[in-house]
């Protein structure tokens, strides 16, 4: 029988982010922040676009048009003032921390280095979900109480329709996903890749969205939250490993050693966030 002390030391096994996820590119515009540009990982404020409606106006020839003789004052044309939108940073982070003995600064940095690279996606969907969606989103979900899928994908579509002209991003917890494909409401691009659903909206499938409702109150068993908003940009900084050098990384009292990566985002969404409860199991 092998003895555990002969075991050999190999490398670590490696991973791959779920390719849907926020990061994934098919849903999200993603801009590296350049250094003249680094005062945007602040945080980011703008003039919504696309959340004030597009009105029709009567034919003046038409026969039902209001005429000379038709009482009350003539019809005015509405005007929407746009309303300033903004966006936080959230940094995630990766650390690790081992003994100096048998391992070095460069282990130790490449090791959360590729912690950070797996890992990432997940901490900024999990900051995202908990900050802005479950912050901001109209509960949809009807008095009967939760509604299957499909049901639930149909109503926020509506929702993000009634308030936004353009293609929208359906959050959906990774719990949740594969019954999104039971019904066919999400299909793959075969071009770019991205789960799109009928409507035409993309879907993110995210390792780290929550199951939680508005105001994070946790869902109930058996149901999860689904989410919808417009279009995401997403601002991200640079990478940066504190400390930068071997020597400053060590304890000299435990003498343990610790290296910190950390990257700032700031993700922007525009106009109705909107939620619905949803049956996963019966």
């Amino acid at each position: 029988m092998p003895s555990a002390g002969l075991r050999s030391y190999v490398e670590a096994i490696p991973g791959t982010p779920l390719p849907h996820g926020i990061l994934g590119a098919s849903c999200t515009t993603i801009t590296d922040v350049t250094e003249d540009r680094i005062h945007e990982l602040n945080g980011v404020e703008w003039l919504a676009l696309g959340c004030c409606p597009v009105r029709d106006w009567p034919d003046p020839c038409d026969e039902e048009s209001p005429g000379e003789e038709s009482p009350g004052s003539p019809a005015q044309k509405e005007f929407c003032r746009p309303t300033t939108e903004h966006a936080a940073p959230i940094t995630v982070y990766a650390g690790s921390e081992c003994s100096t003995l048998g391992w070095t600064y460069a282990e130790a940095r490449a090791h959360a280095e590729a912690t950070m690279a797996l890992g990432e996606q997940h901490a900024l969907e999990a900051a995202f979900w908990r900050t802005k969606l479950a912050m901001d989103a109209v509960d949809l979900t009807p008095a009967q109480g939760p509604v299957s899928v499909a049901q639930g994908v149909a109503a926020l579509e509506g929702c993000l329709a009634a308030s936004y002209g353009g293609i929208g991003t359906l959050h959906v917890p990774a719990s949740a996903a594969a019954l999104l494909g039971c019904c066919n409401v999400l299909r793959e691009d075969p071009e770019s890749g991205a789960l799109r659903t009928l409507a035409g909206n993309c879907a993110i499938i995210g390792a780290g969205y929550s199951a939680a409702g508005p105001g994070n109150i946790p869902a109930e068993p058996g149901t999860a939250w689904l989410y919808i908003t417009g279009p995401l940009v997403i601002r991200r900084g640079p990478v940066d490993t504190i400390p930068d050098q071997a020597g400053a990384s060590v304890n000299y009292r435990t003498n343990d050693r610790k290296v910190l990566v950390e990257r700032t985002y700031v993700v922007g969404t525009t106009c109705t966030v909107c939620a619905i409860q949803v049956v996963t199991y019966d």
